[in-house]
């Protein structure tokens, strides 16, 4: 069998958790849309069902999956409904959803409905994606409090650039938010990951962590104390040797400057690793670092073994995870950690408690 593999630590993945509620107080709405950032949406929310106090997905789809797999906590559809159907589903299932325009709110104004919704109203407090203006905001409050659809309201809005702790935009979103809502009650969710790390001033009543769950840390140069929940191992199946000046892989990008004793690695771009890193990015093979040469292609890598004489046929390597973190890999690719993790498919995912 292919030795290519993704294990799921859920034991980090409750740690992490843990941390990011005792970091912000209150309560913490976990994130697992798109698939729990890929890592397995159900289990990863069964490893929490005991523990959060409710989750966040996307749309429907991906709550409805929850429900089917026995979640049973509050789950909000973070870009609301998309068509007046779905709000019989929703209230049907429990859910909460976040509304965020104009049409949401018509859509619950001429809906009939078995019961009154739970809904988060969201501000565009300058990341002007989706949201009220602040100048908009108590208006939209009023529709949905007199439309009799509507048990509660929760205030939210989402920060650009939480992740940037010396740029001043996100204490000026927070200044928006709370003048534009400090006449309505109800209760208040601002920080996501970044705003939980690095923003005490975003927190309130509600946090909504999501990367910072599955172990990347979202604050540049910062250990929070997280751990890792994936690690995307392989093995090195064949070892060869080549000469100074000999190249490797496709396009000859790789040209050996010594003696390089090269170890063949079954994982590939087809797998979700990045087939843009250079020569050089870190790998760990059985635990000592070394650096990726030549380029990735769709089934295999390679390593260079020439400083790890113990290394061979059968060693394991770590391509992210305890020893080389994602944010890392991320780096050398020119993305971020969100996309690395989204993107893992074709390998076995194996879960540990």
């Amino acid at each position: 069998m292919r030795p290519a593999r993704a294990l799921i630590d859920l034991a980090a993945l409750r740690h992490n958790y843990l941390l990011a509620r005792a970091r912000h107080g209150g309560r913490a709405l976990a994130v697992v849309k798109a698939n729990a950032y890929g890592h397995g949406a159900a289990r990863c929310a069964h490893a929490l069902a005991g523990l959060a106090d409710g989750f966040a997905v996307a749309f429907l789809e991906e709550a409805l999956e929850l429900r089917a797999a026995g979640i049973r906590q509050p789950i909000l559809l973070l870009e609301g409904p998309f068509a007046p159907g779905e709000l019989a589903e929703v209230h049907g299932h429990g859910l909460w959803i976040v509304v965020h325009h104009d049409e949401q709110i018509r859509m619950i104004e001429t809906a009939t409905l078995a019961g009154p919704l739970t809904v988060w109203l969201k501000i565009n407090s300058g990341m002007n994606r989706a949201g009220f203006v602040p100048e908009a905001v108590e208006g939209a409050w009023r529709r949905l409090n007199d439309s009799g659809k509507v048990a509660g309201i929760t205030l939210m809005t989402h920060f650009a650039r939480a992740d940037e702790p010396h740029v001043i935009a996100t204490a000026e979103q927070i200044d928006r938010f709370d003048t534009a809502t400090r006449h309505l009650p109800g209760a208040r969710s601002l920080a996501n990951s970044g705003g939980v790390l690095g923003w005490p001033a975003a927190h309130r009543d509600w946090a909504r962590p999501g990367i910072l769950l599955y172990g990347a840390d979202p604050m540049p140069g910062e250990d929070n104390g997280l751990q890792p929940v994936m690690s995307l191992e392989s093995a090195v199946i064949g070892v060869r040797e080549i000469e100074t000046g000999e190249p490797l892989g496709y396009g000859a990008r790789f040209i050996a400057d010594r003696p390089t004793r090269v170890g063949l690695v079954a994982m590939g771009y087809a797998d979700g690793y990045p087939r843009v890193v250079p020569d050089g990015t870190p790998v760990a093979v059985d635990g000592l670092r070394t650096r990726l040469i030549g380029r990735v292609s769709m089934d295999m890598l390679t390593v260079d073994l020439t400083d790890l004489p113990a290394a061979g046929s059968g060693s394991r390597v770590e391509l992210w995870g305890r020893n080389i973190p994602v944010n890392r890999i991320a780096e050398a690719a020119g993305t971020i950690a969100y996309e690395l993790l989204c993107n893992v498919k074709r390998v076995p995912f194996e879960y540990r408690d």
